[in-house]
């Protein structure tokens, strides 16, 4: 009974509270609604203010003629619309929304707000676009003044310079003047048109003068430069290009491809046009054509070093081509008359015939190119950079050509030395026979193996290929290196054949001597030592030292390697 109590007011006490936080909430939403449309009625009741009438009044005072009373009225009446109509119809909205807050859901509260921002937004656009439009008129006046201000002071300064400075101006300060005229015509213009506060007018006015003064101040700027140019440069680069281009034309250079005689009328024919621009004060481009042309004198005078200086290298390329053409034709002369002998002598591959032929007849082509160019230099037909182009060419053609021969008299040249280096290596190999065979005879050995004659008999054998390789003729010398190399592998074998057997031989007949003193009490030593003799005399020197070495050991450990290092 007690428990269920105890639920039923805990039950109570939640809803109790909840309610609670439901009421507290309603009215906290209620409040921010009420502040909010409080907002917007303040907002509504700041958009007609005091600084909006101000303008208007300001306006009003200046009205003296037809076209800016239009507009007055035009602007008064729009303001009109927004107080007596838009606002009203706000202000109404604004009640309606007052009245929803107790009445309606919350949802459609925050709509109507809505729509009231939206209002307002409008009606603020509406009253800057008039206000804009307004201010236009009333800082006209001050605006403009400050405009004309600082324009008068650009004009005085540029009409200063220009006065100071006019021999510079040459034919165009006339023009200059008049224009000078017109702008002041332009600024009593200015001041009768802010008297009829025609202030429409006024903006056209002074952004003319603005133009003019922007205009002239590129005129006094650029024209003296332009008179430099057009006057003075131009016709002393002209006249520098036509005596320089004279004076190269009678010492045969060929500079038709220049088009120097067709350019220099053509420059004149520009400029004289730029010239009459420049005289009614049109400068637009003129400093860039006229850079443009004295450019292209300067190009003129690179392209005539060029070709003094080319003439200088295709001179020079001259002389070295025909040394090498000299080198070169003995070189051929002398390998063609001496491939006959060559070819008796040594067995010579078609492919080194074939290339002597055809190394004749790339000459025979290099020296017709040549020709060809050496009557085109005489013809003057064309210029020293082309000339010494092609002369390149040849000579590269050539330069290939002498590596080729190069590589081919190496080639052939290398037969004589194959010769005469494989008689050099025969008589050494055959003095190392002699050295093998001498060393065999001096150490008398008791036995020599069966292999060591089957060693001496190969090693003859390839000493005699070798001689009769050499008897040949025509000479393969391919053949002959191969010879060469395999006598003296077999010479070099049977050499060391005979060192390794030398010394087996006297290492066994040394342990077996050692191996004496130990005979008569080491009765297992004497067995071993006569094993080792038969050995010896089987002419096994190996086994034989194997044998003395391993016996000796059982008594005198560490014998082995005193007698190894015998005789080193």
């Amino acid at each position: 009974m007690a428990k269920g109590l105890y639920i039923g007011t805990i039950i109570v006490l939640l809803i109790a509270i909840i309610v609670t936080f439901l009421i507290v909430f309603k009215n906290r939403r209620k409040k921010v609604m009420v502040k909010t449309i409080d907002g917007l009625e303040k907002e509504k009741n700041l958009l007609i203010n005091i600084p909006v009438l101000n303008e208007f009044s300001k306006v009003e005072a200046l009205v003296k003629n037809n076209k800016l009373e239009q507009k007055y009225n035009t602007w008064k009446l729009k303001f009109e619309v927004i107080e007596n109509e838009t606002i009203p119809e706000v202000s109404d909205m604004l009640i309606e929304a007052d009245f929803m807050v107790e009445k309606s859901n919350p949802c459609d509260v925050y709509k109507k707000i809505s729509e009231i921002e939206v209002k307002l937004y409008e009606i603020k656009v509406k009253i800057k676009t008039i206000m804009s439009e307004i201010k236009e008129i009333t800082s006209s006046e001050e605006r403009n003044r400050s405009t004309i201000t600082k324009l008068k002071s650009t004009y005085r300064n540029l009409k200063k310079r220009f006065e100071d400075t006019k021999a510079d101006y040459e034919e165009t300060a006339k023009t200059i003047e008049l224009q000078f005229e017109t702008i002041e015509k332009r600024f009593e213009e200015f001041e009768k048109v802010m008297e009829k506060k025609d202030y429409e007018e006024v903006i056209y006015v002074v952004k003319g003068l603005t133009e003019m003064i922007d205009h002239m101040t590129i005129v006094i700027n650029e024209i003296p430069e332009i008179m430099l140019m057009g006057k003075s440069l131009i016709p002393k680069r002209t006249e520098d290009v036509s005596s320089e281009y004279i004076k190269l034309t009678r010492e045969d250079y060929q500079l038709d491809y220049l088009n120097v005689e067709y350019n220099i009328i053509e420059t004149e024919k520009k400029v004289n046009a730029i010239f009459d621009r420049v005289r009614v004060l049109n400068l637009e481009d003129v400093t860039f054509e006229l850079k443009t042309i004295l450019e292209y004198f300067d190009s003129l005078f690179n392209d005539f070093e060029t070709e003094k200086l080319t003439r200088k290298y295709y001179e020079e390329g001259l002389k070295e081509y025909n040394k090498k053409n000299t080198h070169v034709n003995k070189i051929l002369l002398a390998v063609s008359s001496k491939i006959p002998e060559m070819k008796t002598q040594y067995n010579l591959t078609d492919d080194t015939i074939d290339s002597i032929k055809l190394f004749t007849s790339e000459f025979n082509n290099i020296n017709k190119d040549y020709d060809k160019l050496i009557a085109l230099e005489k013809n003057h037909s064309l210029p020293y950079s082309k000339l010494n182009q092609e002369l390149e060419i040849i000579s590269l053609k050539l330069s290939k050509l002498h590596e080729k021969l190069t590589n081919l008299l190496q080639r052939v040249g290398n037969l004589k030395d194959d010769e005469e280096r494989a008689k050099g290596q025969l008589e050494d190999i055959k003095i190392l026979l002699k050295q093998s065979k001498y060393q065999i005879r001096k150490n008398r050995l008791p036995v020599i193996p069966d292999n060591y004659y089957v060693e001496l008999r190969e090693a003859s054998d390839g000493i005699r290929e070798i001689q009769r390789e050499l008897a040949k003729k025509p000479l393969d010398v391919d053949t002959l290196n191969v010879r060469v190399d395999t006598a003296r592998d077999l010479v070099f074998k049977l050499h060391n054949t005979t060192g390794k057997m030398i010394r087996l031989a006297l290492l066994s007949e040394y342990a077996i001597v050692y191996g004496n003193r130990y005979r008569s009490s080491k009765p297992a030593v004497n067995e071993g030592l006569i094993k080792a003799e038969k050995l010896f005399f089987a002419g096994d020197y190996k086994k034989s030292l194997d044998a003395s070495i391993g016996i000796l050991d059982t008594v005198e450990p560490g014998i082995h390697k005193k007698i190894l290092d015998y005789g080193k």
